[in-house]
């Protein structure tokens, strides 16, 4: 930022011009973004009866509070009333206007209170739950310019179909996926009381909270300066 600027003689013959010289303007001592706690949406993604999404979602939620960098909540979507019918208008273009049902408001402002989202998906079909899909797609502003991370779980690919292709739906929305994600292959047999067997994993979860936080950070403060061109 400048601030002021002074003249000052060039080097040169005697009686040379001035020219303004600028100083930068000492540093704020304002609050450094990465120390504040940035609000994690966590979302479970599958509402099929007998679903383990609570399960792994209960689990990277008590990491997330472990790490302290975020204030967390954990959005289920079995609670949450997602029709699969929608208006011909698209959320891109009509913003706030956007006719969702009344229903749906609490998840609405939910998402649009989060600075940062984590995805809890199962693997269907080399694919994830329609019942994402079709939350995802009710919304638009709600997902850009903020990072979205993955946790899945599935068979021997541990959800991973799932995240790939989620990460190119996250994409066309202008958010910003997160490289490490977490992913628990055959969790039927991975998981014990609640917890994985894996006595890596809540090292590999702290990474991915590390980068979702730094991400949390820069895209809020970019976001505020300047609104996104989405």
């Amino acid at each position: 930022m400048r601030c002021h600027r002074i003249r000052r003689p060039q080097r040169g013959p005697v009686g040379a011009s001035l020219r303004p010289v600028w100083l930068l303007c000492p540093r704020s001592q304002n609050v450094d973004p990465m120390s504040e706690k940035r609000t994690l949406a966590i979302i479970v993604g599958s509402v099929r009866e007998g679903r383990f999404g609570p399960v792994v979602a209960s689990w990277i939620a008590e990491q997330a509070h472990r790490h302290g960098g975020f204030e967390v909540e954990v959005v289920d979507l079995a609670d949450v009333e997602i029709p699969l019918s929608m208006p011909a208008a698209s959320p891109k273009f009509t913003g706030d206007a956007y006719p969702r049902p009344a229903a749906m408001a609490p998840l609405t402002a939910r998402l649009t209170r989060a600075e940062a989202f984590i995805l809890v998906t199962p693997e269907y079909n080399h694919s994830y739950p329609a019942s994402l899909k079709a939350a995802i797609d009710w919304h638009f502003t709600q997902w850009a310019a903020k990072p979205v991370a993955f946790v899945s779980y599935g068979g021997p690919a541990g959800g991973r179909h799932a995240v790939l292709h989620l990460e190119n739906v996250l994409t066309e929305l202008h958010a910003v996926t997160i490289r490490d994600g977490l992913a628990f292959p055959n969790y039927f047999v991975g998981w014990e009381d609640g917890r994985p067997l894996d006595p890596d994993a809540a090292g590999y979860a702290k990474v991915l909270l590390d980068q979702l936080a730094w991400w949390a950070a820069a895209l809020t403060t970019a976001r505020e300066a300047t609104p996104y061109p989405a």
